[in-house]
């Protein structure tokens, strides 16, 4: 079964995508986090750039890229969230 999301970019990976959000169409209900970054890193190679540097958030809960199943329904949000330089 698969739904669609939304994903929302924030700081360099909105440079990266050249984009703030967009709908991703028949992701798995149920696949790792390191999975759901693998499909967006199809969609936008880039983004490779924050491999070791990004979390996810998956209705506003911060997801660390790795093994964890994540379950996703129809219109979540899932945010990029790259590391913020502070100043």
């Amino acid at each position: 079964m698969s739904v669609q999301v939304c994903v929302l970019y924030f700081a360099r990976s909105a440079e990266l995508t050249g984009l703030k959000e967009e709908q991703l169409v028949a992701v798995p209900t149920e696949l790792s986090s390191r999975d759901l970054w693998g499909l967006l890193l199809q969609r936008h190679p880039r983004l490779s750039l924050l491999q070791d540097h990004v979390v996810l958030a998956i209705r506003q809960q911060f997801v660390a890229i790795g093994d964890q199943l994540v379950s996703l329904g129809d219109g979540d949000e899932v945010a990029v969230v790259p590391p913020l330089s502070g100043g």
